[in-house]
């Protein structure tokens, strides 16, 4: 419950990276969410390095732009911030992990995101801070990034995850009181 409670998106990472055998615990929290008859469908790509996701985060930015028909989405909201360039959609961190399902599964995308949660509490607990990146989504999902990610291209991009040592904690986000509807 203190993860539950405790665990908020971070977008203010220090310098430090992320240790390899800590990657690899989370991502096998991760893989012990449930998933639907056992299938188990996720991959994960795990891109270290500021330098590349600085290089990363400015191409998921033109793409988003390219790509995205506002309508009345609220993140049409956040043109002005994807626009400038000193904006990192990967908030400086040093370490992403993009978590893909595996194809031909009817529910593949929904176990990677069991998982994912796992994968954040999991982080939480260690310390660390993590921040679900949506924007870069559709560019993570490219067929060029997937080779780029030895990902194969018959995989789908559920959820790219920052994962790093927060500068600061932030606080808590006030909860709406959710539907609740109850059938008898």
């Amino acid at each position: 419950m203190d993860a539950i409670y405790g665990r908020r998106a971070v977008r203010d990472y220090t310098e430090r990276r992320v240790p390899r055998s800590l990657l690899h615990e989370l991502i096998d929290a991760a893989i012990q969410a449930p998933t639907a008859l056992g299938e188990q469908p996720w991959v994960f790509a795990v891109i270290e390095g500021k330098g590349l996701l600085q290089d990363y985060s400015d191409r998921a930015k033109a793409h988003f732009l390219a790509t995205f028909n506002p309508g009345n989405d609220p993140h049409s909201l956040k043109r002005d911030q994807l626009l400038d360039p000193t904006y990192n959609l990967f908030y400086n961190a040093s370490t992403v992990v993009v978590i893909y399902a595996k194809t031909g599964w009817q529910f593949a995308a929904t176990d990677c995101c069991l998982a994912a949660e796992n994968f954040m509490l999991a982080a939480h607990g260690k310390g660390l801070g993590t921040c679900p990146v949506g924007f870069a989504h559709a560019w993570l999902d490219l067929s060029e990034i997937k080779t780029l990610l030895n990902i194969s291209d018959e995989n789908t991009a559920v959820l790219p995850i920052i994962v790093g040592y927060p500068t600061t904690a932030p606080s808590p986000v006030p909860r709406k009181m959710p539907e609740i509807v109850f059938s008898d």
